[in-house]
């Protein structure tokens, strides 16, 4: 017996993301409605078959997590708003190729308010991505307070029952240690620490 193919409206599809484990239908279901029309563009702009499979993936885990966190405000179609996001996600690979260092603020400049919002929801996840990669080479504890501290926005005496620490005085001086051996890493690389100065500010946001 054939199983049925499961279609959903924009509406069902987000009741489904946000309340429910993310199934296998409901990916065939977004590769079969979207995919070749996202890829499309990619391919008409300097893309090729693995770069448009690429970037489905990024953007449809992106619009996953978009929809869970609250943040998807409907003021487009599903549609829409997934185009909007596979253009940003290949702008921001083209740009890390070097391509399109020169379009890229008149291409920006062109883009209304709602392309803006998806750009920043990018950079956003981005940023958090490169705050974590940096905090990850510091071990597990230094991550477990920082991310803790700055992250959760936990006092002292939350955090150090997180860790196993005699005092918060101890734990103060541990994360003291941390926050130095971060900004010796960080200046070793004045680009990096350009990129963490940014993280941050999304990542406080």
């Amino acid at each position: 017996m054939t199983k049925a193919v499961l279609n959903y409206s924009d509406g069902e599809l987000i009741e489904t993301l946000k309340t429910e484990r993310v199934s296998n239908e409901v990916i065939k279901y977004l590769y079969r409605a979207y995919f070749s029309f996202l890829s499309a563009y990619i391919k008409q702009n300097q893309g090729n078959d693995q770069d448009a499979e690429d970037i489905f993936q990024e953007v449809i885990v992106t619009f996953i997590e978009i929809i869970k966190a609250g943040k998807f405000r409907g003021d487009s179609s599903i549609k829409t708003f997934l185009y909007t996001l596979n253009k940003f996600s290949w702008l921001n690979e083209l740009k890390k190729r070097s391509r399109l260092a020169v379009r890229e603020t008149a291409y920006y400049n062109d883009t209304d308010d709602s392309d803006k919002d998806i750009s920043h929801l990018i950079a956003e996840r981005e940023a958090k991505s490169a705050v974590m990669g940096m905090i990850d080479r510091l071990g597990s504890v230094c991550k477990k307070i920082l991310v803790a501290y700055y992250y959760h926005d936990l006092p002292m005496k939350e955090i150090l029952q997180l860790v196993d620490f005699q005092n918060e005085q101890v734990l103060r001086n541990k994360k003291y240690k941390c926050l130095k051996s971060l900004e010796q890493m960080l200046s070793a690389d004045p680009a990096l620490a350009k990129r963490f100065k940014n993280a941050l500010v999304y990542g406080r946001e």
